[in-house]
This record gives C-alpha cells, structure tokens and sequence, in this order.
C-alpha cells in the first residue's frame, strides 16, 4: 500500500518535532526539511524505521525547496525566526523563503499546504515581525489559494521559549520587569489614594500548547475543507505579562520581586541586548509587546478543528520545576 508522504520544513524546531510526531503516528512517510539533517537525527526515533528522512534545504534555495516537495501529498512550512541575524531576515525568511515553498508546492500539484503565521501578523504593524508575517501569508494565498494559514499566540511547552526565557532570568536576577503602558498612575481605593503600580499588567497574552497546535495541524492537513482558511489559536486563558510572571515564579519557587517598568525603559534595554548572539530582547520584540497576543474572534480556531485547548496550569509547573532552588 502506498504511503503518503508529508515534507516539513523546520522540522527539527521546537514545533516542528510535534508535528513530525503527529505525522509519524498516522502513518505518513514523514521528509523532515531543515539546516541541519544531522543534528535532527533524533527526529529518527518518533516513528519505524525508515519512516522519518532529516534532508538538508535551505529554505531560500529555490531548486533545494522543489526538490524538497517533489512527489508530496502535504507540505508544511514551519520556519520562522524570533530575531534578525546576519542574512536570516524577517522579510528573506517570513516572506520570500514563505512564497518559494508554496510556489514549488504549487508547481508540484501539492494537493495541501499548511503555513504557520503568528497571531499579530499585520502590515500595519510598527513590528518588522509582524509585518512580515502578514505579507508571508499574501504571498502563501497568493501561489496556493487553499494554503491554510495557522496563527498561534505564544505556544507553551517543555522547550518553549516563553516560559523558560523567564524562567532562566528569574534564576539569575533579583527582580522581574513587568513592561506596562499603563502603571504609575493614581487610583481610589477604600482607604484613600493609592498609586497603582502595574496598571492593567502589561501586555495581554493567550498561549497555546504545543501539542494542541501539532494537532491543529495535522487536522488541517487531513480535512479538506480547511482549505484557504486562516485558524487563529489560542489556549484557554487569557493572562498578563504579571500574571505570566507569577506563574513562572509559583513554578520555579524562586521569591523574586516583580518590577513595573514602562515601554520606554524596555526600548532602552533593547537597543542594547539586540547585539548579543542570541538577544533576550531586540526593539522589535519591544514594539511587538505593545499589542496584545490573543485571538480576537472571527476566524475559526481550535473548537473548529474539535480540539480542547491545554491549559498552562496543567501543564507549565512541570517543567518549571526544574528551575527550582537545590538547597
């Protein structure tokens, strides 16, 4: 019996491995596309021998990527960055390195494309991230018009980068910052004046599981019609940045003092550690952070796809722990 076959670029990623997983187990020969096949060797393990291939394709590579694709039932593209670094560029990999995979699907008579975006993609937007990402899914619609297009808030899990980002601060700082538009300013209370602090808690986030949005995926990838839809995902609960913060705490153990801060001091910051090999913050992730990360209704996300969302609580403190003072 012939197997389908599912080629996923950026496989070997924090999501991507879910995703093979989530192929893996119904059966697919799974072509797992990344920078580096070798290191995405333990890719191997999540299904039968023979099942998972790591091939090499840089993304940019036009002839690399048809290749890639050559004789799939399914493409997904995964590959994203966080940060700008030296020729990996929000618009070289959002957007151009987005239209060449879905050209060549095209090209190959792909019957389905699925392409991740991110909640937030906006031309509009005062972030190149953002703005990169909505003209990534143009160009996606645009060579495939039955792509189907995922946006996830912030997705959790054991090797996120979220939750364990500051989780590591908290482990090495005294103090956590709470960035807020709205903080310092006075308010009434039952025994007179008092200043509030945090205001509304800074900027409002809706993460997701990992493995929900794997199989956010795959279920996309497996229905029809889906087609040329765009899913918008997130989990539960809504939470603020201070709330994100005390829940990193209440995981970690760790007694740490939560600091308001305003926008401008996150800038000031920024403008600094965007030169560091890997920036824990850049000025466009600061420009991002003024717009709340949560689904704003109107496009189908995961009770569409008949998929009840995890939540941080179940699953976050777990792997916090290990974060947890050992004396």
């Amino acid at each position: 019996m012939t197997r389908n076959v599912v080629t996923i670029f950026g496989g070997s990623g924090f999501i991507g491995r879910h995703v093979v997983k989530r192929f893996a187990k119904a059966g697919w020969i799974v072509r797992a596309a990344m920078r580096d096949p070798v290191a995405g060797g333990f890719l191997k393990t999540m299904g039968e021998p023979g099942q998972i291939v790591p091939i090499r394709v840089d993304v940019t590579d036009v002839q690399a990527v048809r290749d890639a694709v050559a004789g799939a039932h399914c493409v997904v593209n995964l590959v994203g960055i966080l940060f700008e670094s030296g020729k990996r560029r929000f618009d070289t990999i959002h957007t151009q390195a987005a239209a060449n995979v879905a050209q060549a699907a095209a090209a190959a008579g792909v019957p389905r494309l699925v392409h991740m975006s991110a909640l937030g993609a906006d031309k509009g937007s005062a972030s190149a991230y953002a703005r990169s990402k909505a003209l990534g899914e143009e160009a996606v619609l645009a060579a495939f018009p039955g792509a189907v297009i995922i946006r996830p808030s912030v997705v959790f899990g054991p090797d996120d980068d979220f939750f364990n980002r500051f989780a590591k601060l908290a482990r090495l700082s005294p103090v956590l910052p709470v960035f807020t538009n709205d903080g310092f300013k006075l308010a009434h209370t039952e025994n007179g004046m008092d200043v509030d602090l945090f205001g509304s808690g800074g900027t409002t986030f809706q993460p997701v599981h990992v493995g929900d949005v794997a199989e956010a995926i795959w279920r996309a990838a497996s229905d029809s019609a889906t087609a040329g839809k765009v899913y918008e995902l997130g989990g539960p609960r809504r939470y603020t940045m201070k709330e994100v913060m005390e829940m990193v705490l209440a995981g970690t153990g760790l007694n740490r003092c939560l600091v308001p801060l305003p926008f401008a001091f996150a800038g000031i910051q920024a403008a600094f550690l965007q030169f560091l090999p890997k920036p824990p913050l850049t000025p466009d992730q600061v420009a991002l952070m003024r717009t709340d990360n949560v689904v704003r209704g109107g496009k189908p996300g995961l009770a569409e796809l008949g998929i009840v969302p995890t939540a941080c609580e179940a699953v976050v403190p777990g792997y916090l722990a290990r974060y947890a003072p050992t004396s």
